[in-house]
């Protein structure tokens, strides 16, 4: 909600005292949608719709970013959920000084982002990806009927064949392609098998059978900000 150029700086320093630091390794923008300022992280008006601050630019929230690096609060600083014509309006932004590190975006096999990945890997921006294992099934973000990830037939025969769980085929699979994955997990056991992705490759025909799932399918959609007019998704 702090989106404005004149807000960057507050809510970072407000996020400084609550975590008890002089300065933030990476610090983005979560969302290119900017939502009415305020108190409230979802402020609603009284149907229950978001309200949005359709006047912010993010170019000029960008250049509040940089501003917040230069003044040492921050050492680097990057997007999330942007878009490549999101991106390229801040790479091309008059006077730009720090392009962003990275863009942390959802991105399974049956969401595998190949456009923006190869837009990112060109302009020397780190692809992030989350839920990469699926998301968790929350019925308040996530649709029931679309398909759990790791039951995936095609991803389980893999599994199978090389003795490695769905997730780490998965994760393995993002890292093959120059993704930095964020994995996230409750189980103890199933972190620690998370991390055990360094011991094995996918052969070219299995990241072959793998690309061929994607479906362009999201499971996060942020249903409620689909006419805003930087809502992200429409561009695959």
């Amino acid at each position: 909600t702090l989106f404005r150029s004149e807000l960057v700086r507050t809510a970072l320093e407000m996020s400084l005292k609550d975590l008890q630091l002089d300065y933030l390794d990476l610090y983005i923008i979560h969302f290119p949608i900017s939502l009415k300022a305020g108190g409230d992280i979802f402020p609603v008006d009284g149907n229950g719709k978001l309200i949005f601050d359709t006047k912010v630019d993010l170019c000029e929230t960008w250049a509040a970013m940089e501003e917040c690096k230069d003044a040492g609060l921050v050492k680097s600083i990057g997007v999330s959920n942007f878009n490549c014509s999101q991106l390229e309006r801040i790479l091309n932004k008059p006077g730009l000084k720090y392009k962003p590190v990275c863009n942390q975006v959802e991105c399974t096999f049956y969401l595998n982002q190949s456009k923006l990945l190869e837009f990112c890997k060109g302009r020397d921006i780190i692809l992030e990806g989350y839920g990469v294992l699926g998301s968790s099934r929350d019925p308040v973000w996530i649709d029931q009927s679309t398909p759990l990830l790791l039951e995936d037939t095609v991803l389980n025969a893999i599994a199978a064949r090389l003795k490695k769980t769905p997730a780490q085929v998965a994760i393995r699979y993002q890292l093959q392609r120059g993704v930095v994955v964020v994995a996230k997990s409750f189980n103890a056991k199933r972190i620690q098998e998370n991390l055990q992705v360094f011991d094995f490759q996918l052969s070219p025909e299995d990241m072959a059978s793998m690309d061929a799932l994607n479906r362009n399918l999201r499971y996060l959609d942020a249903i409620g900000c689909h006419d805003h007019p930087e809502y992200p998704f429409r561009e695959i």
